[in-house]
């Protein structure tokens, strides 16, 4: 468990499933945290369940996915993961999701990923964390710049929201460049 000003981040458990399902099917948090992407559109309970059951199997050596719980009441309002971690390398891919409108754009999405990034450079010793959004979530897209991550270019065109085409935004941070929070 890791604890920021804000939230915790927790390992996931079986219980958190019903969070998931339901923000999954919110098409609101599904427009900003994926881009209309129709793989983490609506789901069933049935569907979740089972990824779950991967999830939780998972080595945290190649990837984890955690839940977010706010510290004020211990609500669980989103969640946060890496992937892709290649050891050799030394990268990972990261992303966060609050799921809970009410928490959207006031900082607990930001505290999560400060302490995903604070444990990746620390416990494992990365090189390179990368992440990526799409240019119409500009919340998003401060919000990474603002910890520190750097854009690093733009797949042209590549999302479609609605009926609209953005960017998909590439972002990257080097050890070096992360300054950890006193």
């Amino acid at each position: 468990m890791f604890e920021g000003k804000l939230v915790r981040l927790r390992a996931l458990r079986s219980e958190d499933a019903a969070h998931h399902v339901r923000w999954r099917n919110d098409p609101e948090v599904v427009r900003w945290a994926a881009a209309g992407d129709p793989c983490f559109g609506p789901v069933t309970a049935e569907a979740i369940a089972l990824g779950f059951e991967t999830m939780l199997r998972l080595s945290p050596r190649e990837s984890a996915v955690f839940t977010v719980e706010e510290l004020a009441g211990g609500r669980v309002i989103g969640m946060a993961d890496y992937r892709d971690l290649d050891p050799y390398a030394g990268v990972a891919t990261l992303g966060v999701t609050i799921g809970e409108r009410e928490f959207w754009g006031r900082g607990h999405g930001s505290d999560a990923l400060r302490l995903l990034v604070t444990h990746l450079f620390g416990a494992y010793g990365l090189r390179r964390l990368e992440l990526d959004t799409w240019s119409g979530n500009e919340r998003a897209v401060r919000a990474f710049c603002r910890l520190g991550f750097h854009e690093e270019g733009r797949r042209r065109s590549a999302v479609l929201v609605e009926g609209e085409r953005y960017d998909r935004v590439l972002f990257g941070m080097l050890r070096e460049e992360w300054t950890a929070p006193a």
